[in-house]
């Protein structure tokens, strides 16, 4: 018996294929595309055709049918290649898996297929602006209509890639839950529905992918955009949020892997005295220092997956929850000590590190915060009275 962990042959062949794709763009093409206000289209529709953006779909809708750790190796290895898919952690993985798992033959029929190939783009809204990290403070609110369809009203903040997606799913309250814990229900609303608008935020991060301001004045839904039941409660939210928490923790692991590789390359070239830069322990130790926590970071990651696949909901979540801790702390460290590595040429552009470091602080904030998670694993973990 071996007691050492392996992925599938699969999963191992799956990595390799995306790692050749994202080595085919690159961190140019990515930077490029930021610089000159453009979005990463031409890599985005590539990944559908050879459906890599597909493969936790179902297949009978287009799919691969495989698991939510399938698609998690996609987004490390695309960020390891330097053109990390934020809208991947939103699309196919939130939006995709409520879909997959709530929606109704008729709904499935008519949107996974092309989440699937890429060809449709989905966002995810959930924060609100006097809500921050307290989703029971949610206000947005559904109001049923007699004819079975719905008005929606509020506003959300801090959303990924309204401006390419086709749909919005909305979590909000319905009118006989304005009050009290959240009780979520699932909306998906086409981004060119009468009164629905959004602002870009300006932001200091480095991605083609924007934030949004989003508000929803009075905005007339037919009964189908629900998605799941009203009734349903927050399981149906947290089907999409584990799976976000996993991506999250694979998107920056990959980013973690390339300060990594790129402080490695110059620590074995730059030679300043008689040796290159990596022979002095000051430099080698926390570059082997990084090189473990983005395993030990990749390892929870699988864990979550795994979990997540077997169905064991609660373990996923804790287990979900750590990895995402555990991926944003590294790649924090990884991105500092790479810059560190460098000198004063982690500060120049054409190394491609400063770009990274204000997108990897963002992993320590989104899509839950470190402190969020520590409250988790304080109350459900170790059993401590909340804090909070």
């Amino acid at each position: 018996m071996t007691t050492a962990f392996a992925e599938t042959e699969e999963r191992r062949a799956l990595r390799k294929a995306v790692a050749d794709l994202g080595r085919k763009y690159g961190r140019d093409y990515f930077n490029a595309a930021y610089r000159e206000g453009r979005k990463t289209s031409e890599l985005w529709e590539e990944a559908g055709k050879l459906g890599y953006l597909g493969v936790a779909v179902p297949e009978e809708f287009g799919g691969g049918g495989g698991e939510i750790g399938d698609l998690a190796a996609v987004c490390e290895e695309l960020a390891a290649a330097g053109c990390p898919l934020l809208l991947m952690v939103v699309s196919p993985a939130i939006v995709g898996t409520i879909i997959a798992q709530y929606g109704t033959a008729e709904q499935k029929q008519r949107w996974l297929p092309g989440l699937a190939d890429g060809t449709s783009t989905f966002a995810f809204s959930i924060t609100e602006p006097d809500a921050g990290s307290n989703s029971h403070k949610i206000i947005t609110t559904a109001y049923r209509q007699e004819d079975g369809g719905w008005r929606l009203s509020g506003g959300k903040t801090y959303i990924s890639g309204v401006d390419e997606a086709s749909h919005v799913l909305v979590v909000a309250r319905t009118e006989d839950h304005k009050t009290g814990n959240l009780k979520p229900a699932l909306f998906l609303v086409p981004t060119d529905t009468p009164g629905f608008t959004w602002q870009e935020i300006p932001m200091g991060i480095v991605s083609p992918e924007k934030q949004f301001t989003l508000f929803f004045d009075d905005v007339a839904l037919p009964s189908d955009a629900l998605i799941g039941s009203e009734d349903a409660g927050i399981e149906q939210l947290f089907a999409g949020l584990n799976p976000e928490r996993i991506m999250a923790a694979s998107f920056a692991t990959g980013t973690a892997r390339l300060a990594l590789e790129l402080a490695t390359e110059y620590a074995k070239t730059r030679q300043v005295w008689k040796a290159p830069i990596g022979a002095h322990q000051a430099v080698a130790h926390p570059l082997a220092q990084t090189h473990i926590e983005i395993e030990l970071a990749r390892l929870m990651t699988q864990k979550a997956a795994a979990l997540y696949a077997a169905g064991d909901h609660m373990a996923a979540g804790e287990a979900a929850n750590m990895a995402k801790y555990a991926a944003g702390e590294v790649v924090c460290t990884a991105v500092d000590r790479a810059i560190q590595t460098h000198g004063g040429n982690g500060l120049a552009e054409e190394y491609g590190l400063v770009q990274m470091l204000a997108g990897s602080r963002l992993s320590r904030i989104a899509p839950v915060s470190r402190e969020m998670v520590l409250n988790f694993i304080a109350q459900f973990s170790l059993g401590l009275p909340k804090s909070y």
